[in-house]
């Protein structure tokens, strides 16, 4: 944060953070930092701090169960925020799960917690890398996301994927301005099951799953060790993966440090890095800027576009 906020300063951005903390870590590193304090009611100008001060200390690299519930309140303000109307979007960093999990907390990942704040029955995880070393974007969405791998054929149904299909294509046309977006949906099972052989869930839920789409330009199961070549990917503008590990590494190969972490089916947008806390860069200078940069510019783009689909100039 403390080297992205320069590149900030053209926006109208709040932080929710706890102002000691960000300047004690300015002063470790060296690096120039400053953000008015937000005045309550008014709309923020440029670079804004709301104060969400930690109860305990914080050290560079080592994260305090004591201090998860403060990181909870920043998010959840951040949420409360979009839903009000007050902010047009909310971006958040990665936060260490077991951490709050230690701090008495029940947090399975910012997806599902923001989507039980807004009552939103089927969020969707979208890793978007817009600029990879190929020729078109790549993004990446997950019909499963915090799940044990062994939890996950049995979360596999038919019900459950056309729901994220609507949401997935929903999101692509509304939030990402693809009139007609394609999208390929991967099979669970090696080979995409081969014809029952090597598992049910690919012919008996996702097969079905796809056909219920008809002719709205959603194609599977395909083999997922076969569908990120590029002459494949080359024919759509998204790819469901059926678990966080099937997709996931692949997006992260690609363009870790570029890539946004999009979540879709919330009534507000939400972005986030796509990369974990990396306690061992904390206070070191040594981590990168870059994923949090294009998560905030993807969430202008995105709330540009609902605001302009509601005749509303932001």
């Amino acid at each position: 944060m403390i080297r992205a906020a320069p590149r900030l300063r053209d926006l109208s951005v709040v932080l929710l953070a706890d102002p000691k903390v960000l300047h004690q870590r300015a002063h470790l590193l060296g690096a120039e930092f400053s953000a008015a304090a937000r005045e309550p009611g008014k709309p923020a100008s440029g670079l804004r701090i709301e104060p969400i001060p930690l109860p305990r200390r914080c050290s560079p690299g080592r994260a305090d169960p004591r201090n998860a519930a403060a990181v909870l309140e920043a998010i959840d303000r951040g949420a409360r925020g979009c839903l009000s109307g007050e902010f047009d979007a909310l971006v958040t960093g990665p936060v260490n799960k077991a951490v709050l999990r230690q701090g008495g907390l029940d947090f399975m990942g910012h997806t599902e917690h923001l989507a039980q704040l807004a009552g939103a029955s089927t969020p969707v995880m979208l890793l978007t890398c817009e600029a990879p070393p190929a020729d078109s974007p790549l993004r990446v969405a997950l019909a499963t996301t915090h799940l044990p791998l062994s939890a996950v054929p049995g979360a596999i149904t038919r019900h459950r994927l056309r729901a994220v299909l609507t949401v997935l294509l929903q999101g692509l046309k509304r939030d990402l301005g693809i009139a007609s977006p394609r999208v390929a949906v991967l099979g669970l099972n090696p080979h995409a099951g081969e014809q029952g052989e090597l598992g049910s869930e690919d012919r008996d839920e996702i097969a079905r799953a796809v056909a219920d789409f008809g002719n709205q330009r959603v194609e599977g199961p395909l083999p997922a060790d076969a569908a990120f070549a590029p002459a494949v990917l080359s024919r759509f503008d998204a790819v469901l993966a059926m678990y966080h590990d099937q997709g996931l590494p692949v997006i992260k190969y690609a363009g870790f440090g570029r890539a946004v972490n999009v979540t879709l089916g919330l009534p507000f947008v939400r972005t986030s890095v796509d990369h974990g806390t990396a306690l061992e860069l904390a206070g070191t200078g040594r981590a990168d800027e870059g994923s949090l940069l294009e998560a905030v510019a993807a969430a202008a783009r995105m709330a540009q576009r609902r605001s302009a689909a509601q005749g509303l100039v932001i």
